[in-house]
């Protein structure tokens, strides 16, 4: 996370503990983008990581955590903060 956050580098992973490690830290940087799905064959999570990137490039320039799954794309902005 340190080593993204000072290369400017967005972390793609399955992996939540990132999202976490944000939450905990109020940290608004490096964004992350969330893979949410089982099926991680390119061909089919691929298309739509790539849509995700384009679309949002500006907000994971800015900081978020983008999550990505079968059905769609969810974003928010960093830093993390409890919904009221």
């Amino acid at each position: 996370m340190a080593y993204a956050a000072q290369h400017d580098c967005v972390v793609l992973s399955q992996d939540l503990d990132f999202s976490t490690i944000l939450a905990a830290t109020s940290g608004s940087k490096p964004s992350v983008v969330q893979l949410r799905s089982d099926n991680l064959d390119p061909d089919v999570i691929g298309p739509k990581v790539i849509s995700a990137l384009r679309q949002l490039n500006s907000e994971l320039n800015a900081g978020a955590v983008v999550s990505v799954d079968p059905q769609g794309t969810r974003m928010r902005l960093l830093p993390l903060r409890p919904k009221d």
